[in-house]
């Protein structure tokens, strides 16, 4: 088993302060590291903007783990191992006539990384990531592997679980008959416009986001199946049809992003707004997101709208996408259709830091729920989830010792 040397997060802002990372590449190493009597954390593709991943004592990456995905088709569902991507699973599905039903922005994360943190992509009917997955199996404190299905009493606690339960080992995931998408971007957008119709421009196709920098105007990239109806006219809202590739971040050059201008394609190369061979978004940045309920959106973007725009220096790009509810204790969209108000900072996390409580201050009326991988201000979470009361006992009752606890989850209150 390597010990190799503890990295940093993706965007290199953070270093995990943990002593050492280990890649075990059997269950029963995997094991050993969990009952050895150190605090453990399992990293994926550290694409957190947090200490969420952090431990006091070891990480383990289970890339030695991986195997290849097994396919189902009789029950329509992918079993993977933690540690792929999906970068890897979605080629590895479309090329067997399958598909995922949603992405994220990119494709470079983990899955069991996105599905431990209620990571998502758009669309009004679509839910996060962790809204797909029918089965997980976690080793837990005491070195044994537990298999929990969709329909155990509690299922819908261990999905979104920030790791808090034990290691991830696989998760099944359910899937569809491969399907292609067209993605189209109107430039130039009139933002104030936009905001009085949001819920129109969010269900206007599969998949929307707006994407402002404040400044009066945005654009809407819109990404729709193509064996579906087509996506609605959005032309009352003004703007003008992209003459070429965008960039969400205004003046970057969009070689790194998926095909647009209505170039059909399979889901996988559509879905991310960025291309699997290329650094996604900015590289160094930091980000955060807000989630709202679905129809408090309107007022919530308004809400933060002059706290963004009086701090235009510091932000590189917001974007607004939504979401379906789903039955996972811990999501951001647990039982409520949700909107994301995400931005993209300059890496200067002193100064995106101090602009954060203002933002969480005016979100606070509209029940707003943080993203658990990028950046946020409160450590005062626990009334924002209905059943996190439940989520706690849980934790407590699967790791009595805090094998599996860290800085972060201690800090929000999971322990």
């Amino acid at each position: 088993m390597a010990v190799l040397p503890v990295p940093t997060v993706w965007a290199g802002h953070r270093h995990y302060a943990s002593r050492a990372l280990l890649a075990p590449t059997t269950l029963d190493q995997l094991a050993s590291i969990v009952t050895a009597g150190e605090h453990v954390r399992a990293i994926g593709s550290r694409h957190s903007f947090t200490d969420l991943a952090d431990s006091p004592g070891v990480l383990v990456t289970l890339q030695g783990l991986v195997q290849e995905p097994v396919l189902d088709a009789e029950t329509g569902t992918v079993t993977v191992s933690a540690g792929t991507t999906y970068g890897v699973l979605g080629p590895w599905l479309h090329d067997r006539g399958w598909a995922l039903g949603a992405l994220a922005s990119l494709p470079h994360i983990s899955v069991v990384g996105a599905v431990t943190t209620a990571t998502h992509g758009s669309g009004d009917a679509v839910t996060t990531l962790a809204g797909t997955v029918v089965a997980l199996e976690i080793l837990g404190a005491d070195g044994t592997v537990r298999r929990l299905e969709r329909g155990d009493e509690v299922f819908a606690g261990s999905v979104v679980s920030l790791g808090a339960l034990g290691i991830v080992t696989q998760v099944t995931l359910a899937v569809e008959p491969t399907y292609d998408v067209a993605q189209t971007v109107i430039d130039d957008a009139d933002l104030t416009a936009v905001l009085e119709s949001l819920a129109a421009v969010h269900a206007s196709a599969t998949s929307v986001s707006v994407f402002t920098r404040w400044d009066g105007r945005c654009s809407i990239w819109r990404k729709h199946r193509t064996d579906v109806a087509p996506a609605l006219d959005l032309s009352g809202l003004g703007g003008t049809p992209a003459d070429g590739i965008r960039h969400p971040i205004p003046g970057v050059d969009g070689a790194a992003c998926t095909p647009q201008l209505g170039e059909p394609g399979p889901w996988f190369a559509r879905l991310p707004h960025f291309r699997l061979e290329f650094t996604p978004s900015a590289g160094g940045e930091l980000q955060s997101e807000h989630l709202v309920p679905r129809e408090l959106a309107p007022q919530a973007v308004a809400a933060v709208r002059p706290i963004l725009e009086a701090n235009q220096h510091l932000v590189l790009v917001s974007e607004l996408r939504s979401m379906a509810a789903d039955d996972l204790w811990l999501s951001s969209a647990y039982e409520r259709p949700t909107v994301g108000i995400h931005t993209t900072w300059v890496q200067d996390e002193q100064a995106v830091r101090a602009v954060l409580p203002a933002i969480e201050a005016a979100l606070e009326p509209f029940s707003y729920r943080p993203h658990w991988g990028k950046v946020f201000a409160t450590t005062e979470v626990a009334h924002r989830y209905p059943r996190w009361d439940d989520a706690v006992a849980l934790v407590r009752e699967a790791d009595p010792t805090g094998v599996f606890a860290g800085p972060f989850t201690e800090r929000v209150g999971l322990r």
